[in-house]
């Protein structure tokens, strides 16, 4: 963890703002994160936004309620200088209402406390794989898949490639995922007319083995629906 003004952090992992203002959990979440980011903790959101505005980092986890500036403002006021940076809003605050003002300001995701640092590693993966070009996500279970970059997260193994059958197949049932779709449905909107209904359980075999058998879930007698991993 780095104190306010410390020693610029080592190159070989990423950089993260943290702004906490609770004396025991701010240093806490710190500790915790340093195991893979160099963490900057503020316990201010005057200073916090200054120092957000004169460095580079890669990721942000920005409380909600602060002294002297509350986190909505500091996000609200990087987007507005064109920071880019994935910014997470942490809170108690955690009403529906809430989320929506702390996303609308222009956070990428929102985390409401008490949390699990598991969870909250995951998502800080979430908001950077974004920033970096992967695209929008969709949660299946425990995995992200990227529609846009043909990428599928594990929760365990990493980083996995779908070819565009793959991709379009699983895009089609993660956009309807209370629909069960026919062989006859998925043909038509995946593959071509020449294709059989074998090939689409083909590809459902291809799926499973490339990510987890539940992710794709057969209902006897009238096709696949999306699985509950």
């Amino acid at each position: 963890m780095i104190e306010k003004g410390a020693a610029m952090p080592s190159a070989n992992r990423p950089r993260l703002l943290l702004v906490e203002d609770d004396p025991q959990l701010g240093p806490l979440i710190a500790r915790v994160l340093d195991e893979v980011y160099d963490v900057t903790l503020f316990n201010d959101g005057s200073e916090a936004l200054s120092d957000a505005q004169e460095q580079r980092y890669d990721a942000m986890i920005i409380d909600r309620r602060l002294p002297t500036i509350d986190g909505i403002s500091i996000v609200e006021t990087l987007r507005q200088g064109n920071n880019t940076t994935p910014m997470l809003i942490l809170t108690a605050l955690g009403s529906v209402h809430d989320k929506v003002r702390g996303l609308d300001a222009g956070a990428n995701d929102y985390l409401v406390k008490p949390f699990e640092f598991d969870e909250l590693f995951a998502r800080l993966r979430a908001i950077r794989r974004v920033s970096n070009g992967e695209g929008p996500f969709v949660r299946i279970g425990g995995w992200e898949f990227y529609p846009d970059s043909r990428a599928i997260y594990s929760p365990y193994d990493g980083r996995t490639i779908l070819t565009d059958r793959e991709t379009t197949l699983l895009t089609l049932l993660a956009a309807h995922p209370d629909r069960t779709f026919s062989r006859e449905d998925i043909l038509e909107s995946v593959f071509s007319p020449t294709d059989t209904p074998g090939t689409v359980d083909t590809y459902v075999h291809y799926l499973r083995r490339k990510t987890d058998i539940d992710i794709v879930t057969t209902v006897r007698g009238r096709g696949y629906r999306l699985g509950q991993l």
